[in-house]
């Protein structure tokens, strides 16, 4: 399994090796062993999701409140997608930047996003579907979003692809609004919370 940290603090790229034979092919992109190695302690498995998307299809930017969150661990099995991770932690040494990886189902490359980070992402086939693992099951009282289209966010969405988007992600509040709000996760909140699991390892 190679692991990738990426440039915002707690998320990583992970890309197993894949087996294709005449029969097809094999890939395990989940790995407990390189993901505690990469994080410092396990994913805790409370829900799994599927959603399966047409091109052009956008969902999120969504978060959930600190603690717990939701942290997810998200890969490609068919199609490919542009997967974007936000920063919207406040006090962030990166708040308000972002990094996007292409997932498809050829390099079976996964994303981890840990707790306090903002998710989205676009379909750029038809039928591309994603797979997440979520360290906590769906809580709709603490489920939030930022609007995908902000502009002051400036998120990589292809030119030469129609977006589509649910008419909640579209009435979500931009980054601005969300932290006059109060609506966002502090910093020091994620990393307190991030450092009691790791606690519970040692």
């Amino acid at each position: 399994m190679q692991v990738r940290e990426l440039d915002i603090a707690g998320s990583w790229e992970f890309t197993p090796p894949a087996f294709p034979d005449h029969r097809g092919m094999f890939a395990a992109p989940f790995q407990g062993e390189a993901f505690v190695e990469a994080v410092g302690y396990p994913l805790r498995l409370a829900q799994t999701n599927h959603s399966v998307s047409r091109r052009g299809t956008i969902r999120g930017v969504h978060f959930a409140d600190v603690p717990p969150s939701q942290a997810k661990y998200v890969y490609c099995p068919a199609g490919a997608l542009l997967d974007v991770v936000v920063d919207i932690r406040v006090g962030s040494p990166t708040f308000g930047r972002w990094e996007a990886v292409e997932l498809n189902a050829e390099k079976f490359n996964a994303i981890y996003i840990s707790e306090g980070l903002g998710h989205s992402f676009m379909a750029l086939t038809d039928d591309t579907a994603m797979a997440y693992i979520c360290s906590e099951p769906f809580n709709p009282s603490g489920e939030h979003g930022i609007t995908p289209m902000d502009p002051a966010l400036g998120l990589p969405w292809a030119a030469d692809i129609e977006p589509i988007l649910s008419e909640k992600d579209l009435a979500a509040p931009t980054l601005a609004e969300a932290e006059a709000s109060g609506l966002l996760p502090s910093y020091a909140d994620c990393m307190a919370y991030q450092d009691k699991l790791r606690a519970v390892v040692r």
